[in-house]
């Protein structure tokens, strides 16, 4: 069983930039692919980024390409680097772990097999 434990959530102007972290722990060998969704409220959760746990190929979807940036350490540590940040990127953020290979079509949460309990983000215009 993996565990994720994230961190780096908080209030910020727009323009602005947080990190988040996400520490795996457990059974880290199952991993192949880790991610961020995010859900706002009345949202369904949405895909934000994904990463080849192995290779560190990453994939974002179109609102934060160009903003977020997505990696990771030797320690199964994911770090989501934010910057640019806007109102509608307000939404608590969850880190997630899958036992599938890496593939940009792996944007369904369903997918993904593991979740953290969730970081709020919150930016204020």
């Amino acid at each position: 069983q993996v565990q994720l434990l994230e961190s780096g959530g908080g209030l910020v102007q727009a323009g602005g930039s947080l990190r988040l972290s996400c520490a795996a722990s457990g059974g880290t060998s199952d991993i192949r692919t880790m991610g961020w969704f995010r859900q706002a409220p009345g949202n369904q959760r949405e895909f934000v980024a994904s990463i080849d746990w192995s290779g560190g190929r990453t994939y974002y979807t179109d609102s934060v390409n160009g903003r977020f940036t997505l990696s990771r350490d030797n320690k199964n540590t994911v770090y989501l680097q934010m910057n640019n940040l806007k109102p509608e990127d307000t939404a608590k953020f969850y880190c997630t772990a899958s036992r599938m290979k890496f593939a940009t079509a792996n944007q369904d949460p369903i997918e993904y097999d593991f979740w953290g309990q969730g970081t709020q983000v919150t930016v204020s215009s």
